[in-house]
C-alpha cells in the first residue's frame, strides 16, 4: 500500500523517537526504500523536526523536540479521529436500538395472537 506523503513523514519520526537511526535502519524500521527516506529526511531537516549526528563517525538522524511534538500531535489527532468513530457508532446504535425493539415487541404480540 502506498503512503501518503504526511504518513511516510509520520512513520520516519516514528522510528526516530524511539533512538536516532541510521538511513538505512530508519528504511528498515519505517518500511521504506532508502532512497524516499534521504529524500523525507531532508524535509524534515529543513522544517526542524530531525537531524544529523554523528555517531562513530557514522551518520545518524534523531527527531528533534519540535518533531517530538509534531508527532505526538499527529498521534493524538488519530486518537481523536477513532474516538469520534466510535462516538458515531453509539449515537448509530442508539437510533437502531429502539427501531429494534418495538420489531421485537410487535413480533411477540404476533406470535401471542
Amino acid at each position: 500500500m502506498r503512503r501518503s506523503k504526511l504518513e511516510s513523514c509520520e512513520a520516519i519520526l516514528e522510528v526516530l523517537v524511539k533512538k536516532p537511526l541510521t538511513i538505512d535502519k530508519i528504511a528498515y524500521n519505517a518500511n521504506m526504500d532508502c532512497t524516499v527516506v534521504r529524500h523525507f529526511l531532508g524535509f524534515l531537516m529543513k522544517n526542524g523536526l530531525t537531524e544529523e549526528r554523528s555517531l562513530k563517525n557514522k551518520a545518524v538522524y534523531a527527531v528533534t523536540e519540535r518533531g517530538a511534538t509534531v508527532y505526538k500531535t499527529l498521534n493524538f489527532q488519530k486518537y481523536l479521529e477513532k474516538f469520534a468513530k466510535s462516538i458515531r457508532a453509539l449515537d448509530d446504535a442508539s437510533q437502531v436500538i429502539p427501531i429494534m425493539s418495538k420489531h421485537i415487541d410487535e413480533q411477540k404480540e404476533d406470535t401471542e395472537n
